[in-house]
């Protein structure tokens, strides 16, 4: 993972990769068939492990501001650990590629896309409890969250640090007040 995470799928070669797990190439393509296979595979656990944090921090507030401002700002921590690549690698990963390595570019782009659902999820069900007024446009607000996030990833990347990635974190969460529904009933 850190060796994709770190390199881009078309930087990290199959010696950087059998280096990293202890193995050889045949061992690797026995084991996963491909490097491509291997990338969705180190993908699919990256979001199970290091990057469900975003999902947790959704489900586990009890209200979609909460949710959304924890995600906000564990993003600008994790974002800059010290002991890994900076970013996320689902926001960064294969931006653009050559052409033979498309489908890397697609799988990569339905991820964040699926992450903006989740987002747009998490909205709808503040619309439907009457936690956000009812006239929220829940898909322009989740994509523009997506972007937040997106936007800060690769700005750590850049070498923005925690506190300025937190600033953003701050300015956004400031943003999702006036969706708020008034106490006593939605407006």
């Amino acid at each position: 993972m850190l060796a994709f995470w770190k390199l881009g799928y078309e930087g990290a070669s199959i010696a950087d990769l059998t280096a990293a797990m202890g193995i050889t190439a045949q061992s690797l393509y026995a084991a996963f068939g491909s490097k491509s296979a291997l990338y969705h595979e180190v993908l699919e656990h990256y979001q199970q492990t290091t990057g469900a944090f975003s999902a947790r921090a959704l489900e586990e507030e009890p209200g979609a501001i909460a949710g959304f401002a924890r995600l906000l700002r564990e993003s600008a921590a994790q974002f800059c650990r010290a002991d890994r690549p900076r970013g996320c690698m689902v926001s960064t990963a294969v931006l653009a590629c050559a052409a033979e390595n498309q489908e890397q570019v697609r799988y990569a782009a339905q991820l964040r896309e699926a992450a903006i659902a989740a987002f747009r999820h998490r909205i709808d069900r503040a619309i439907d409890t009457g936690e956000f007024r009812p006239t929220t446009d829940s898909a322009a607000l989740a994509r523009y969250l997506g972007a937040i996030i997106q936007g800060m990833s690769i700005q750590a990347q850049d070498g923005a640090t925690e506190p300025e990635l937190r600033g953003i974190a701050e300015r956004a969460i400031e943003t999702l007040r006036p969706f708020a529904a008034p106490i006593g009933g939605s407006a």
